[in-house]
């Protein structure tokens, strides 16, 4: 199942942080394109590297959730971030959103560094704070229409299946992630970011006050 669209009849603002948001990851991935491995190098989270001086490299938890691995990590990445990021910032308002977008994001780092925090490899990716806001969107809007492409065909769905789906398949995927990590230390995906970012986003949507209003996207 991959989404393409949702429901946007009920929003009532114009999502400027989601748009800033998309246009920044845009940017910091076309300046990594331009300065290379020595950038990534720099500004990605690397655990071991936090665990050896943590406040010397604090900023790097901030710098890596613009950051990606490649073209299909960003497009991935931003299309989800477009689909479900506009109607979160509808309901928490610009300001709690920006800040929803960042807690989460920081407790999704958080989860991927307690699976091995000697790790040297980089730590890059949205996906944690998108993660968030996916969480949260299934709260607020569990019943809301997201269309999906299944073979050829678009096929409407609720969000609950859609993304319950997909927190599920991380979580089995984290599980076989923490086992291979105690034995190899090779890149790929951070399924517990995923995991982190999206438990996060369930229980700082409650926080941030996304139930106080009724769900008004059928």
């Amino acid at each position: 199942m991959f989404p393409i669209g949702d429901d946007n009849s009920a929003r009532r603002s114009v999502p400027m942080v989601t748009y800033a948001l998309i246009a920044i990851n845009i940017l910091v991935f076309l300046l990594e394109l331009q300065e290379g491995e020595g950038f990534i190098r720099k500004w990605a989270f690397i655990p071991a590297r936090f665990s050896g001086d943590p406040a010397s490299d604090a900023a790097t938890l901030f710098s890596a959730m613009f950051m990606h691995g490649g073209w299909l990590h960003l497009g991935g990445n931003m299309l989800y971030l477009w689909i479900f990021g506009d109607n979160v910032e509808d309901r928490f308002g610009s300001v709690r959103y920006l800040l929803f977008y960042i807690a989460a994001g920081l407790a999704a780092s958080f989860a991927q560094y307690a699976v091995n925090p000697a790790s040297s490899i980089p730590n890059v990716g949205a996906s944690g704070a998108i993660a968030g806001v996916l969480g949260a969107y299934i709260l607020m809007f569990p019943k809301a229409r997201v269309d999906v492409l299944l073979g050829r065909q678009v096929v409407a769905m609720p969000a609950f299946i859609v993304l319950g789906f997909w927190i599920v398949l991380q979580l089995v995927s984290g599980v076989g992630s923490i086992a291979d990590t105690a034995q190899t230390e090779t890149g790929g995906v951070a399924y517990m970011a995923h995991v982190g970012g999206f438990v996060a986003g369930l229980v700082l949507g409650v926080l941030f006050g996304g139930l106080r209003r009724p769900d008004r996207i059928a």
